[in-house]
């Protein structure tokens, strides 16, 4: 009669070591699955990075964590974007596109207004009125978006560096990192961007 409880030399059931090795086999297996897949997530689709400043409230907010869409990504009239121009600042920095290539945009202060091709944008993602802040550098308010550019401004007008700002001005589509899809991090602010 063959005996059913084979004992391994280290003194343990032979079918208890083995199933520790299977359950740690599966736990590595899974774990390297999910590495794999956050790799390809942030490869194709885009990067996660950190918002600084007050220029996108109410939208967004200092330190929210953003998902980006880099591969593929052309950008829209309004869209949320991420770009970097070293000439302009180190950080990378975030804004909407008011105007693509083409497009005509015309900043009033007078009226509190920016519009595109003539047509007063509707925009009730703004922080407050935009009022002139007589900021010697806002000078580009009356512009024919160049091919392959975009304009932007930040949600927080009266406090944001943007496409006004002349030493930014229209933004070359190669200096945008991504579109920004959703806020990760903090959990309170978790969700998609618009």
């Amino acid at each position: 009669m063959a005996d059913e409880n084979v004992i391994s030399p280290e003194g343990q059931p032979a079918e208890e070591k083995g199933s520790v090795k299977l359950d740690l086999y599966f736990w590595m297996q899974a774990l390297v699955m999910a590495l794999v897949s956050l790799i390809l997530v942030f490869t194709l689709v885009g990067r996660v990075i950190g918002v600084v400043g007050s220029s996108m409230v109410p939208t967004l907010h200092q330190s929210d964590l953003l998902l980006l869409q880099s591969i593929g990504y052309t950008p829209k009239q309004g869209d949320v974007v991420v770009l970097r121009k070293p000439s302009f600042m180190t950080e990378p920095i975030v804004k909407r596109v008011i105007a693509v290539e083409g497009q005509h945009v015309t900043v009033d202060y007078g009226a509190g207004t920016v519009s595109v091709d003539g047509q007063v944008l509707d925009e009730p993602y703004i922080n407050e009125l935009m009022v002139d802040t007589l900021n010697p550098y806002m000078t580009v308010l009356d512009v024919t978006v160049p091919e392959g550019s975009i304009y932007v401004m930040g949600d927080n007008r009266n406090h944001s560096s943007d496409s006004r700002d002349q030493r930014l001005g229209t933004v070359d589509k190669r200096y945008v990192l991504g579109r920004a899809l959703c806020v990760v991090l903090p959990f309170q602010n978790f969700g998609p961007v618009g």
